[in-house]
């Protein structure tokens, strides 16, 4: 009996909403997203710009400008070289009861 009570017309009126709604939040999203692709590829383009006007104008040569942008490149993307070996120190002299307490006193 409790099927008969429900009104199916609302029900799937709000249905209807309610997936409208999820794919216009999904378009607006989308534009937004291109809206910053816009907005952050003109500010990459002023930089390479600027830093080709900077080289012209100092009397630096292409080759020095890629040599210092590869030094620049190297440095700030390092990597540690690790070995897959771990090493624990081990301090024999301090009991599970030490530890505690000096866990107390901190």
């Amino acid at each position: 009996m409790m099927m008969l009570s429900v009104s199916w017309g609302n029900a799937a009126m709000i249905a209807l909403i309610s997936f409208v709604l999820v794919f216009l939040t999904l378009v607006l999203l989308i534009y937004v997203l291109k809206l910053f692709g816009v907005i952050f590829a003109e500010k990459k383009k002023t930089v390479s710009q600027s830093v080709a006007v900077a080289s012209e104008s100092d009397g630096i040569s292409d080759e020095e400008v890629a040599a210092i942008a590869m030094a620049v490149n190297l440095f700030f993307n390092r990597h540690d070289e690790e070995s897959d070996v771990l090493t624990f120190r081990q301090n024999h002299d301090v009991s599970a009861w030490q530890v505690r307490n000096i866990h107390k006193q901190l």
